[in-house]
């Protein structure tokens, strides 16, 4: 071999070695993104009421028993929890990461759950569902809850993802549909290619996940691939808005199926609303 060629392979190697060092650190790298989000009518007593948001933590620990999480989710001194889906993976045969998890958090403050698509085909899930509840996580499934703070309230709407439905999306539709309208100043959704959904029933905030960041970030392009939306999807990562609805897609904590991210830092999202 030549010098030359001796000289290629060494700088070939020290590059891969690097990006697997850079990838590995990103996968476990977490990083809290603060939100700030205005809901047309929210009674002045909520103004400031900061939401933290897990989403996809796939049964992973980010730190020893969640060590990092935890910290994370303590510094930031939220009002309420919310965990939106596929918090247990659809082929994992434990839930012992999950309840320890929601054990620690409910410590810091109320904690909101809803179920993902891996719930809806993960065999465990009603064990799941049921410790959660034992433990004192509120478990919404197609259901409301009133927040009450001083003189206020606000509506806190949650649904199970559409692989718990039959009829599927249309399904899904109809039954938020009949929930909202006695008010939906907050949904819990695990899906943003709803975002119109949502819309259609006049939610405030919707607090969604699932499509992992897309996975692989390009530089000023975005998410390369989310479930149920493809390549280049629409709805990867942060705020957006149709009409007078807010979504937030979180990019969520842990892997499945594809077991590493790039350019993707698993992310706890603070939402204060106003």
């Amino acid at each position: 071999m030549t010098r030359r060629k001796k000289l290629a392979l060494s700088a070939a190697t020290v590059a891969a070695a690097a990006a697997a060092i850079w990838i590995a650190w990103g996968n476990s790298a977490l990083v809290t993104t603060e939100l700030s989000v205005t809901i047309s009518g929210l009674p002045e007593s909520f103004a400031g009421f900061r939401i933290a948001q897990a989403s996809d933590l796939h049964n992973d620990e980010l730190g020893d028993g969640n060590s990092k999480l935890l910290a994370a989710l303590e510094a930031a001194q939220p009002d309420i929890t919310v965990i939106t889906g596929d918090f247990l993976d659809a082929r994992d045969p434990e839930i012992e990461v999950c309840l320890d998890f929601a054990e620690k958090a409910l410590e810091l403050a109320p904690v909101y759950y809803v179920p993902g698509n891996h719930e809806a085909r993960n065999p465990l899930y009603p064990d799941l569902r049921d410790g959660l509840a034992d433990l004192g996580v509120t478990v919404l499934e197609d259901a409301a809850v009133t927040l009450r703070r001083s003189e206020g309230s606000i509506r806190l709407v949650g649904m199970r993802d559409p692989g718990f439905f039959p009829g599927g999306s249309a399904e899904f539709a109809e039954t938020l549909a009949e929930i909202s309208q006695y008010g939906c100043d907050i949904l819990l959704s695990h899906r943003p290619e709803l975002l119109e959904t949502y819309a259609s029933v006049g939610a405030g905030l919707v607090l969604t996940g699932h499509a992992h960041g897309g996975q692989v970030r390009l530089p000023f392009v975005g998410g390369v691939v989310a479930p149920h939306q493809g390549f280049f999807p629409d709805y990867d990562a942060g705020l957006y808005t149709s009409g007078d609805t807010s979504m937030i897609v979180s990019r969520g904590l842990g892997n499945s199926l594809f077991p590493f991210r790039v350019n993707n830092r698993p992310e706890l999202i603070v939402a204060t609303i106003k």
